[in-house]
């Protein structure tokens, strides 16, 4: 790698519970960090720049999406930090607002900074930027180059390509009612994960943040974090036009976590990112906010592995559903709100359920002596098996208390879709999940966030039940990503992931 080259990663998500109701405070979301990671690639275009050079007026900077066939070449202003576009490629809105907000927030942390610090600075932008953005195979679908190299579509097929293959087009005619995207995506947050690589690596590179190398643990959320936090909330946020719940960006850069939103007014400003507000004003205003989310460190109680499927039925244009729902409970908010106050107390039971079973495996022997007789039953039986044994029987009661309140939250979200005219949890994906529950050793099976075609999800008993759970859905038409939870958020990285 590059001597000068800064790689940094963030992760996908899969929401667990919090569908819908995370738009609003002070309803919280279960969302696990996976294994499946954007990185970026940062470095400087030039070796020097004479001092007469017009570089220091303007920025050279460069993006390289080798999965995309694509290098979009830019002129950044030194005097608005604005962004202009100088190739024919297409450009990506994610990655523009991400690099002018992330350069703005380090100009806008320069005010008292040193003159050597300002300097520095100066010098990075006149060598110019290279970013190179990468994502995990697991963020896209490719079931259909799968197919057209004559391939069975099985989770063996697609560990056996290349990592960062190149994503082809994937435009597929249907009869949903939710438009697709024009590449098929996985639901794991790519365009969040995408933004945060990329407004880190900046930050990074740019001397603004030190950030820690993958998998080393931090006692605390520092500065340095929060404020990789704003600038990719407002990146996001600026791309898509609108103020979203913002998990996904949340989890992309602290990992597993349980999430209350923030209020929507701290991005105010970064809504009207391009309408006569320059980015350096972006990032002064945003920065300065009181960000009053909550945020608490998560992850799956020991023993439990997380399993992501790709049901092959296309994806779902989530800001369409989110519409829909949004339009149903101001139509008819007499009976959308006890079916909203339900959804939100069967979270609620979930995120207990799943407590209770994390302090349960205090008792770690019996804990585990427990997991090890549930795996290999269905869960009518997992009552019966540890009367004996007042720890053994917590374990099953955290177990079957998790469970219950799961199935409930199924139901009121297909209620949800039913009377929102949107597929939450079409019949195809509902036999799927029943059949996945009724399994030995499944805690509990669902489809992720917004709900729709992109994706199904479980949580299983280890190891041994995730391969009998990967073979049914395999059976069933469903390809099985090679995900698992990994509660790190944004980290460093030692090497270009290309060489590993």
């Amino acid at each position: 790698m590059d001597d000068e080259a800064v790689v940094v990663s963030a992760p996908g998500k899969v929401l667990i519970t919090g569908a819908y109701l995370i738009l609003e405070q002070p309803n919280a979301g279960l969302v696990l960090s996976t294994s499946a990671r954007f990185y970026a690639v940062v470095k400087p275009i030039h070796v020097d720049l004479a001092p007469d050079s017009w570089s220091w007026a303007w920025t050279d900077v460069k993006v390289i999406s080798p999965q995309l066939g694509k290098e979009t070449e830019y002129k950044l202003s030194h005097r608005d930090l604005s962004l202009r576009r100088v190739s024919s490629d297409g450009g990506s809105a994610f990655v523009e607002q991400a690099v002018q907000l992330a350069v703005a927030a380090v100009k806008a942390g320069l005010v008292d900074a040193s003159s050597d610090a300002r300097d520095l600075y100066q010098q990075q932008l006149i060598r110019g930027l290279e970013i190179t953005i990468l994502g995990s195979n697991d963020f896209y679908s490719f079931r259909k180059q799968l197919e057209a190299r004559g391939m069975t579509v099985t989770p063996s097929s697609l560990a056996s390509l290349p990592s960062f293959s190149p994503i082809s087009s994937n435009i597929q005619p249907g009869e949903h009612e939710i438009a697709l995207p024009e590449v098929a995506k996985t639901g794991l947050g790519s365009s969040a994960a995408m933004t945060t690589a990329v407004v880190a690596g900046l930050l990074q590179y740019l001397g603004s943040v030190d950030l820690p190398l993958h998998g080393a643990e931090k006692e605390d959320v520092d500065s340095d974090m929060e404020l990789i936090h704003c600038v990719a909330q407002a990146a996001h946020c600026a791309a898509q036009g609108k103020i979203g719940s913002g998990f996904d960006v949340s989890c992309a850069v602290f990992g597993s976590q349980r999430y209350v939103r923030f209020s929507p007014s701290v991005l105010s400003s970064a809504q009207a990112s391009g309408k006569l507000v320059s980015p350096l004003e972006v990032m002064k205003q945003v920065v300065a906010e009181s960000w009053d989310g909550e945020r608490l460190a998560y992850a799956l109680p020991p023993g439990l592995v997380l399993v992501v499927g790709e049901p092959g039925f296309g994806g779902s244009h989530t800001p369409s559903m989110v519409g829909a729902v949004q339009a149903w409970r101001k139509q008819d908010p007499e009976k959308a709100k006890p079916v909203w106050d339900a959804l939100a107390e069967a979270n609620y039971g979930v995120e207990k359920g799943l407590l209770h079973l994390k302090e349960a495996a205090l008792a770690r022997d019996a804990y585990d002596s427990v997991l090890q007789a549930c795996s290999t039953c269905s869960f009518d039986k997992w009552k019966g098996l540890s009367h004996d044994n007042a720890e053994k029987l917590e374990v099953v009661k955290a177990l079957l208390e998790t469970r219950e309140a799961f199935v409930q939250v199924r139901s009121l979200l297909r209620h949800v879709g039913e009377a929102a005219r949107v597929p939450i949890e079409p019949p195809t994906q509902t036999a799927l999940l029943d059949a996945t529950m009724n399994m030995d050793g499944v805690l509990l099976a669902g489809v992720p966030g917004a709900g729709g075609f992109d994706a199904v999800f479980a949580i299983v008993m280890g190891a041994t039940v995730r391969e009998i759970v990967e073979l049914e859905w395999t059976r069933r038409g469903v390809l099985s990503l090679s995900v698992q939870e990994d509660p790190h958020g944004v980290s460093l990285e030692k090497v270009d992931p290309r060489a590993l």
